[in-house]
């Protein structure tokens, strides 16, 4: 739920305020933050300027641990809106701010909870493992979170004949279900539009151009790109593996916005946008992430609008599938 209005300043899911165009808004933001003990958060698909600003920049899942372990009173999001809300579950007390309440996510919007729910009751007996990348709500009916991270182990923690159901990322779900052959495996039919548009053909174009290239995939990417790709991983781990392998050039299937940091971290290498299948963008975006602009975090962190609440009966159902999924990897040491 999303506390989004304060004397009419909040319109069109933002605070709506002109700025003064003189100001230095990054010299702004980082006062603002200091003076009234906020952390920001930027997810690695934001724009560069916004990434710089912030206090940590990651994955969403260690976005919101990171901010837990702070004394900061306000926790600002740049991000989408169930990585806030995830924010609000492990930070009840912390006031978290969302810039623009437009962010949303098309793989998270793909699994509405009624639907879900419904989904469950027909298939019962099952342990219900969901993405992150979902609503409070979702996690709410929800046994065991995961990331693309740890998604491999975490179903691998449980017995072979257990009955799964796993949502919402059929791209995420079938690969998992491949690398553990788990035959008692149901996956929910969501995905992600940044990762659903990746085309083959164009990437295959790009190998040929430039041969000695790695291709490097997220695993909610189609399964055609996935079996032409050198390296399988999360965002994070995308990045690590472009810093410690030797290669020189890399072809990139995620959202384009995690170059900036490769190029951070590894200025001497190539790396290369994987296109979509759209023949006038040589590069994939996410138009959700791209709705954080400095302007809007600066106005949200100035107003403190609009804010992420949660029903307290819905916060405390959803934080412990993610309190599991911690346990399990604790215990397995990942």
């Amino acid at each position: 739920m999303l506390n989004v209005n304060k004397a009419g300043i909040v319109r069109n899911g933002y605070v709506d305020i002109e700025i003064d165009k003189s100001l230095d808004l990054p010299r702004e933001i980082s006062r603002m933050k200091i003076e009234k003990n906020a952390v920001i958060l930027a997810h690695f698909y934001q724009e560069p300027e916004i990434q710089d600003i912030a206090d940590f920049v990651g994955d969403s899942l260690a976005l919101s641990q990171e901010a837990a372990k702070t004394s900061a009173d306000i926790i600002l999001f740049a991000g989408v809106h169930f990585m806030a809300e995830t924010a609000k579950i492990l930070s009840p007390v912390k006031k978290v701010l969302i810039p623009d309440t437009n962010a949303g996510c098309s793989l998270a919007d793909s699994c509405p909870p009624d639907k879900f729910k419904e989904f469950i009751s027909e298939n019962p007996g099952h342990t219900v493992i969901s993405y992150v990348n979902t609503t409070a709500e979702i996690k709410a009916l929800t046994d065991i979170t995961c990331t693309s991270s740890n998604a491999l182990a975490i179903v691998n923690s449980l017995p072979k004949d257990e009955k799964i159901i796993f949502a919402p990322d059929r791209n995420l779900g079938n690969y998992i279900k491949s690398k553990t052959g788990r035959t008692n495996m149901i996956i929910w039919d969501g995905v992600c539009h940044v990762h659903e548009r990746f085309s083959l053909k164009r990437i295959i174009e790009l190998k040929k151009q430039h041969p000695d290239a790695k291709i490097i995939a997220h695993p909610e990417c189609d399964k055609t790109i996935l079996i032409i790709s050198d390296f399988i991983g999360s965002t994070s781990a995308l990045l690590n593996y472009t810093i410690k392998d030797s290669s020189k050039t890399y072809i990139i299937a995620t959202e384009f916005g995690i170059i900036h940091q490769m190029q951070k971290s590894n200025p001497d290498k190539l790396f290369i946008p994987a296109p979509p299948d759209d023949s006038t963008c040589a590069c994939n975006d996410c138009r959700f992430m791209k709705m954080i602009t400095l302007k809007k975090l600066y106005n949200c962190l100035k107003y403190e609008l609009p804010e992420v609440t949660l029903n307290e009966e819905i916060r405390e159902k959803a934080e412990i599938p993610i309190r599991r999924m911690l346990e399990i990897s604790a215990k397995l040491g990942i």
